[in-house]
């Protein structure tokens, strides 16, 4: 698989089986390139301005994170790209290095805080950044690039999904949810959007909400459990009340809008007592407001 989002000296290929899982673009935007491993909670960085794009894929096999990287390490070299930054999980920053980048949200980028592999790389204007993590049976591989407007790669570059803004929910195309759930046994929503304040969904179609609502029609031995969770904000006792309230309102669009039935869809809401980020952070924050699918039998 040929990438073409790249000068035609650094086009990329990939290896093959990698299944496209998302695409977002910023028409103009700044990328802060992590240029160093974590310290005192910091990721040193460097400011690139230009088109943004970021994509994932997902990689079956049993190849290591570093064995999917290295290949691609060596077509940015050869192209012309120095590297800024190569470095694994521990030696990265682990954790805070995690939590220090820009990452793809899951389930379109799934991350193992332990076996991961991060490679910045730059050419004048333009910069690269490589993350790639094994996850749940496979691997998966994120690529931002930047390029200065006017590139002749801003000009070439494939057409991107672009990420949901409280106008437009659902415009990002989730990663495969089937093989998420029957992999993981749950997956994040990712693609929802609540009302400011609210506990109510926006209105809009939700591509997520499809997905399940199709899977389920088609699987009638599974059931769903959507879990909603929050941030730390609060009291635990407001915030379950919050987040099993965001749940039903899931489950309120799967019914009333999609035809799902009520019957195998239950609700809960487990407030802050299952973070996957820090709570300590804005961003950690972000991430631990959500809503989770997560399968169940009959």
């Amino acid at each position: 698989m040929l990438l073409p989002a790249l000068p035609a000296a650094a086009e990329i290929t990939l290896p093959a089986g990698a299944d496209a899982v998302s695409e977002r673009a910023t028409a103009l935007g700044v990328y802060q390139l992590p240029i160093g491993p974590e310290e005192a909670d910091k990721v040193p960085s460097r400011r690139f301005e230009g088109r943004i794009l970021r994509r994932t894929w997902r990689l079956g096999g049993d190849s290591t994170v570093l064995q999917i990287l290295a290949p691609l390490r060596d077509q940015l070299r050869a192209g012309g790209y120095e590297v800024l930054l190569d470095c694994a999980a521990r030696d990265c920053g682990g954790f805070g290095f995690r939590f220090g980048i820009e990452v793809v949200p899951s389930p379109d980028m799934m991350v193992d805080i332990s076996s991961y592999h991060f490679l910045s790389a730059a050419k004048g204007d333009e910069a690269v950044s490589l993350l790639v993590s094994r996850a749940g049976g496979a691997a998966f591989l994120q690529m931002i690039t930047v390029h200065p407007p006017g590139s002749a790669a801003t000009a070439t570059a494939a057409p991107a999904v672009a990420k949901p803004d409280p106008g437009t929910p659902g415009t990002v195309r989730p990663v495969e949810l089937a093989k998420v759930l029957e992999v993981r046994g749950h997956a994040v929503l990712t693609d929802l959007v609540f009302q400011s304040g609210s506990t109510r969904l926006q209105d809009g179609t939700y591509a997520s909400l499809r997905a399940l609502a199709d899977y389920l029609a088609a699987n009638p031995q599974y059931r769903l459990l959507l879990v909603g969770h929050t941030d730390t904000v609060g009291s635990q006792q407001q915030n379950i009340g919050i987040s099993k309230r965001r749940a039903q309102s899931v489950k309120d669009r799967l019914v009333e809008e999609l035809g799902a039935d009520a019957a195998r869809i239950e609700v809960a809401g487990a407030g802050f007592l299952a973070p996957i980020a820090s709570n300590l952070i804005p961003e950690g924050r972000e991430a631990n407001r959500r809503v989770e699918a997560v399968l169940l039998a009959e």
